[in-house]
């Protein structure tokens, strides 16, 4: 399938996510158009480098995978920029580049979640684990990090993804993660040891 290109400095956008972005050059206001009348997502993807580190091409020097983007809501203000608010649909690997639009276009290939095999239980123990690490690590604000922790496994990654304090490497580190269980097991790895010590 091929998707329109939104590539974002150091941002990883996981599933389930809101997301709340600015759109002000001209060519991602053509790809807000755009996708505002096929009511298809776009792909947000992580740019690895900055045109003054590398000089290369603008499709060299974003990641090869990236997640769906599904617009929710829209406003647009008088001086033709917007205010737009996503959430993170499903992972895909980019397989080539279209370089003749507006905006960086690919073709893409969804990439679900493998089944790990090891069972829902699993998963969400897993999962308890990840959010008591959480509840450690920022005890200040327990009551707002139970309050919007997910039951989904799935789900309680990402949430995890964006509340712990991780660079864009590690972020998309856990994106690539074959399964549900790989991903929390991943994010467990990551939390700062203070945070680690069962009560």
């Amino acid at each position: 399938m091929l998707v329109p290109l939104f590539p974002l400095p150091n941002l990883v956008l996981f599933p389930g996510v809101a997301l709340p972005l600015y759109v002000f050059e001209e060519r991602y206001r053509d790809l807000l158009r755009d996708v505002q009348v096929s009511g298809e997502p776009f792909g947000i993807v992580r740019v690895l480098e900055s045109s003054e580190e590398s000089g290369k091409p603008f499709q060299e020097r974003v990641s090869r995978v990236g997640t769906l983007a599904h617009l929710r809501q829209a406003q647009l203000h008088d001086d033709g920029t917007s205010t737009i608010l996503v959430v993170g649909g499903d992972r895909f690997e980019v397989q080539g580049f279209e370089l003749n639009q507006p905006y960086l276009s690919a073709h893409v290939r969804l990439s679900p979640l493998e089944d790990s095999g090891v069972g829902a239980e699993v998963e969400q123990a897993s999962a308890r684990q990840v959010l008591a690490a959480l509840l450690r690590l920022r005890p200040a604000d327990a009551d707002d990090i139970r309050q919007g922790a997910p039951d989904d496994a799935l789900l309680m990654a990402s949430f995890a993804a964006n509340i712990l304090p991780l660079d864009g490497d590690q972020r998309e580190e856990i994106l690539r993660a074959p399964s549900v269980i790989d991903r929390l097991e991943l994010l467990l790895g990551m939390v700062p040891s203070s945070a680690k010590t069962l009560n």
